[in-house]
């Protein structure tokens, strides 16, 4: 009923009239209660606001319009790091070939690195054998949306030039990837998952993908994502879980991991504006890193919200992610929000020396043998000191969360939802995206800057909370410390800790401080090295 009152006054201010009844039924929508005196005042400036509206409506506004006010999860007394020192990523001597070829799928990028570089293999070589796997698999996974044939190919072949030539840009010189198909790239598709943007060609390369490029890596495929970055379901159908393709990968960085996790490539990039990197890399095994926000800029990704979008690197251990995220990592003046900042990432860490905490009243009650509690033990074994800590789950975080990304992802697809081209989306749902986008229309100016002031607070409080300890230990999908995380814009980094009775890969998720993935990736890195459950892949993929 309250959404026939609303449609029956923009009729009636389309036309330039407002009723003093229509704003009193607005009211309700707003937990406001003004007397007639005070309606009848609001009037004509309502009216003249719809004249302004129109205005807007008539810009019809593309996703990729800035927006000139930026969010900085800094505060006052937090200071950047800036002095980047050389950084040496161990790439080891005497890798050969597996006498099994389908093994190299397996292969970590330091093992592929050296194999390039001694020039057992070339990237040509590797990208086509990448290429196979993917055209073999991926009708069954549906996790790739466009093969990228033709650049793959043009990139492997610059990849043995320069090695040819002596030119050695980096450890993923000649690696191939993928990456999420809500990063534009020059002479490909960016359908965002979509149907209405299904045919859409934008003429960038994106900032992430510009970085890859320059280090040498090769692009191979544009990947899966859930419609306009949501869950798993897109226009190609479900992602699925390589480990049970009965299951989805989960969403919304959904063929970022389940490609990863199959060996399908060596490393994805995805994003995250709330559980997108977290999420699927839980339910796939992989090993996902959600940096700081403002860490990676977004230039040429898609604008689902403003303050909240993030980049990161998505493969099968924290190494590979120190080495991806050092390459990728900075600002650009198109993103407002991104911050240079320098990545001095050792890969090493004296964990009896580190403050380490764990959310207990996440893990306390849980079985003995849960995998939180076996990763708690092992820690221990590792000489870590573990203090427990409550996590305020009091803070509304979901809900303030959920509305900012309401209101400003609506923004950014004002014109699908105008133009009724939500109808074409595959997910219909309450719960999704056309329904979201209308919900989010009625959100008053005036509440979407109260979430943000909100924030802001939540910030405050949470941050002396965090910076006591450099990493903190939690369940990645229990509370509210997602939701929280993400409004604070905190780093962390999700990777498998055990096998669960469904077969399925168990995860756990280490926070760090602001820009403190040097930390963060060197304890995830010691974690995998003691306990090894990241070498465990899905059966199936080994041909």
């Amino acid at each position: 009923m309250a959404l026939l009152v609303l449609s029956g006054i923009n009729k009636v201010w389309a036309q330039g009239a407002v009723t003093r009844d229509q704003v009193s039924s607005a009211e309700k929508l707003y937990d406001l209660h003004f007397t007639d005196a005070k309606r009848d005042s609001t009037l004509d400036g309502l009216a003249k606001n719809t004249k302004t509206y129109a205005y807007f409506h008539s810009l019809n506004l593309k996703n990729d319009a800035p927006l000139p006010l930026y969010f900085n999860v800094l505060l006052p007394n937090q200071v950047v790091p800036k002095k980047q020192l050389p950084v040496h990523f161990n790439i080891p001597a005497n890798v050969n070939l597996p006498a099994n070829i389908n093994d190299l799928a397996f292969y970590s990028i330091p093992k592929l690195a050296s194999l390039i570089k001694s020039k057992k293999i070339s990237s040509l070589r590797l990208t086509q054998f990448y290429l196979d796997r993917l055209k073999k698999y991926s009708p069954v996974l549906h996790c790739v949306i466009e093969l990228t044939d033709t650049i793959a190919i043009k990139q492997a072949k610059k990849a043995d030039a320069d090695l040819a030539k002596g030119i050695y840009r980096s450890p993923l010189q000649g690696i191939p990837y993928g990456i999420k198909d809500l990063f534009a790239v020059k002479g490909t598709h960016t359908t965002w998952g979509t149907p209405p943007y299904r045919n859409q060609v934008v003429d960038e390369t994106a900032f992430v993908a510009t970085k890859l490029e320059d280090a040498g890596a090769v692009l191979v495929a544009k990947l899966s994502l859930g419609e306009l970055a949501e869950d798993d379901v897109w226009f190609g159908g479900l992602t699925r879980n390589p480990w049970d393709t009965s299951k989805g990968s989960g969403g919304s960085s959904a063929g970022s991991s389940s490609a990863t996790a199959a060996g399908l490539v060596p490393f994805a990039i995805g994003t995250e504006t709330y559980g997108s990197i977290v999420d699927p890399a839980m339910r796939c095994g992989v090993t996902g890193l959600r940096p700081t926000y403002g860490s990676v800029a977004r230039s040429g990704a898609m604008v689902l919200a403003w303050t909240s979008d993030k980049i990161g690197p998505i493969s099968r251990s924290a190494e590979e992610d120190a080495i991806i995220f050092y390459y990728i990592h900075g600002a650009d003046k198109k993103d407002a929000s991104s911050i240079d900042f320098a990545f001095n990432y050792t890969g090493h860490v004296d964990i009896k020396k580190l403050k380490i905490a764990y959310i207990k009243n996440y893990i306390d009650t849980l079985p003995e043998n849960s995998t939180e509690k076996k990763t708690l033990a092992t820690l221990k074994k590792m000489g870590a000191i573990l203090t427990g800590i409550t996590f305020p789950d009091n803070l509304h975080g979901d809900e303030i969360l959920s509305l900012i990304i309401g209101a400003e992802s609506a923004t950014a697809f004002d014109p699908l939802t105008r133009s009724n081209g939500d109808d074409q989306m595959v997910q219909q749902n309450k719960d999704r995206w056309p329904n979201t986008f209308r919900t989010a229309r009625f959100v008053p100016a005036v509440e979407y800057l109260n979430a943000c002031r909100a924030r802001y607070q939540i910030i405050k409080q949470i941050d002396p909370f965090i910076d006591k300890y450099d990493i903190i230990i939690a369940p990645p999908e229990t509370g509210d410390q997602l939701a929280i995380t993400n409004l604070t814009g905190n780093p962390s980094i999700t990777l498998p800790n055990g096998i669960l009775a469904t077969h399925l890969p168990a995860s756990i998720s280490f926070i760090g401080k602001h820009f403190g993935e040097a930390t963060l990736l060197a304890f995830a890195k010691a974690y995998q090295e003691f306990t090894g459950y990241n070498l465990q892949h899905p059966v199936g993929y080994q041909q």
